[in-house]
């Protein structure tokens, strides 16, 4: 069995972390501290399919939430 036909039948879950980055994780290991499941199970592409759809601003949520308070800022 070739390499690529292993990680097609690959199961994995969607994690985010607390800056709301994503990532996949493998179905039935433990989920590393600060990372969570969003519910998300599946093949790699089909997951790779939800992060994409989901995880449109690539910045971490502490930079986000800073520069809305700079924009709030009278000055």
């Amino acid at each position: 069995m070739s390499r690529d036909s292993v990680e097609d039948s690959a199961r994995y879950q969607v994690v985010v972390n607390e800056e709301e980055q994503y990532s996949l994780w493998p179905t039935g290991r433990d989920i590393p501290h600060g990372w969570r499941s969003v519910g998300e199970h599946g093949s790699k592409a089909d997951c790779l399919a939800y992060i994409e759809r989901v995880w449109t601003d690539m910045r971490p949520l502490s930079l986000r939430r800073e520069m809305e308070s700079k924009l709030r800022m009278p000055g």
